[in-house]
């Protein structure tokens, strides 16, 4: 589908897989989502709520590291690049990066349609040197770009910012970035958000916020799941619940059942204990060191990081190996 502005390619998983991936989830040991589910248009626009919220500090800090740091990551990235943005959003900081690095091609990619193809009209409108490619897919499976035919395109760069990392464990992480080096090249490159290590109380408030935003944001899956998959979930039977587990590094969001009920969901009925939780999100946090590990045993060489001065949020520049 081609608009005047921009090129739209649909590659957004059937139904189908939703249906098989929730059932998966609900009938594990311990039952789980995956947070991709969170990005249906309500919940993106809950996200963009949580990003301004005061306790929520990645976005500001991230943005603030961006906008000190996007001339050097430019130059470090090269001339005549394709920006490939996994999980691009709204695009704030995306933004301050094309200002600086003006790639031959932008190739943002989300699971969220309706704000992948707002955000790409407003970019081909706003930066109409830059071929916009607007692709709608699920970028932690495996997907074949469309091809860049006639740009003389020099490098394939991945930028995944927001710390969208963190929601993989680190296995997970480290196969996810095996497919992001398979998908640049050799001597392809990647800008990377990463939260670092901090207080937990800190990261507590982050989760938790005054405002319940982030209840509303968790919630929301089960409204999806109503609409989406005829479950019956009574929703209001819910409680979010999120917290940082210091063994693991990692921040844990949950659906807590508020009683003991059973569950329809696509047909299939599921069993809750009171007390018994979803668990729907995870967030590591790493340290610089870890982090750099991590990268290299997915086939990339750590180049260069960028921090706030609080040192709370980092972005990695990395390089794929040869």
């Amino acid at each position: 589908m081609t608009s005047r502005a921009y090129t739209l390619h649909d590659l957004h998983p059937p139904n189908a897989c939703l249906r098989e991936e929730v059932l998966a989830g609900l009938s594990g040991p311990r039952k789980s989502l995956p947070p991709k589910l969170f990005y249906d248009s309500h919940g993106s626009e809950l996200f963009e709520r949580i990003c301004r919220l005061p306790e929520y500090y990645p976005t500001r800090t991230e943005m603030q590291i961006m906008r000190n740091a996007a001339r050097d990551m430019a130059t470090r990235v090269g001339e005549r690049s394709a920006l490939i943005e996994y999980g691009s959003g709204s695009g704030l900081k995306t933004r301050v990066l094309l200002e600086a690095l003006r790639p031959a091609a932008y190739i943002p990619i989300d699971i969220a349609a309706e704000q992948l193809t707002r955000a790409a009209a407003q970019f081909a409108q706003a930066f109409p040197d830059i071929e916009v490619i607007a692709v709608c897919a699920d970028y932690t499976q495996p997907l074949q770009l469309p091809a860049l035919d006639g740009m003389e395109v020099r490098r394939r760069a991945v930028y995944f910012s927001g710390s969208t990392i963190g929601n993989f464990t680190p296995q997970e992480a480290v196969s996810f970035l095996r497919q992001a080096r398979t998908l640049v090249g050799v001597r392809g490159a990647m800008l990377i958000g990463v939260d670092l290590k901090k207080d937990a109380a800190v990261l507590h408030a982050a989760y938790n916020d005054a405002q319940g935003v982030t209840a509303a944001f968790n919630l929301n899956l089960l409204h999806r799941l109503n609409r989406e998959l005829g479950a019956d979930f009574d929703v209001s039977a819910f409680v979010h619940k999120a917290f940082y587990n210091a063994d693991a590094g990692r921040i844990e969001m949950h659906l807590v059942s508020r009683r003991e009920q059973d569950v329809t969901v696509a047909g299939q009925r599921f069993h809750f204990d009171a007390g018994e939780s979803i668990h729907t999100e995870n967030s590591y946090k790493y340290s610089i060191g870890e982090f750099q590990a991590l990268v290299r045993r997915a086939g990339f060489s750590p180049q260069h990081y960028w921090t706030d001065a609080g040192c709370r949020f980092s972005v990695h520049y990395l390089v794929a190996d040869a």
